[in-house]
């Protein structure tokens, strides 16, 4: 098996490896350095970062706020990870030669015009449906994906389920183009 792809990404088996190592090692690791089982996910980090950004302008709204009660906004090592998954993959990026700063992807370009507003807004609307759903479903694709899989969790089961294939018809709906 190769560690390299032929267009010089990495292979998906040996990406795919490591990434269960990950999962292992967090919760062997969260376990005995917190007393608790933490698992891998990345959604409650962003509503985490939303909170301490909220903090530096009502630091009594967010006291108050029912949900950050209950999760704690706090800089923890679910925080680092996602830092480190952004540095990562700049890493990774830079080292095989695909970085590229690009502000419209071709894809969406040939589909919708060069419009980099156009462009920032539907990003934007679509991170704000990712957010609300990953909320509503307890969890994002990460933390079904790698957790609740590892667990053999129905609703993670579920949630990927309805997460690929909701994926899928979008991009379908979205990029598809009838040729006449």
């Amino acid at each position: 098996m190769k560690l390299k792809t032929n267009d010089g990404g990495w292979s998906p088996y040996i990406a795919g490896g490591l990434v269960g190592v990950l999962a292992i090692f967090s919760v062997l690791a969260t376990t005995q350095l917190l007393g608790k089982t933490s698992y891998l996910g990345a959604s409650t980090t962003f509503v985490r970062a939303a909170g301490l950004l909220e903090q530096t302008i009502s630091a009594d709204h967010v006291t108050a706020n029912q949900y950050f009660t209950e999760t704690k906004v706090l800089v923890d090592w679910q925080f680092m990870l996602v830092i480190g998954i952004v540095l990562g993959a700049f890493i990774s990026s830079v080292t095989d030669k695909s970085f590229r700063l690009e502000s419209i992807p071709p894809i969406w370009e040939k589909r919708f015009g060069p419009s980099i507003g156009k462009r920032a807004v539907w990003a934007f609307l679509g991170g704000i449906v990712a957010m609300v759903g990953a909320r509503l479903a307890d969890g994002c694709p990460s933390g079904h994906g790698l957790s609740g899989m590892m667990q053999l969790s129905v609703s993670a089961f579920v949630a990927l389920i309805l997460f690929f294939g909701v994926g899928v018809l979008i991009a379908h709906i979205v990029y598809y183009r009838r040729i006449s």
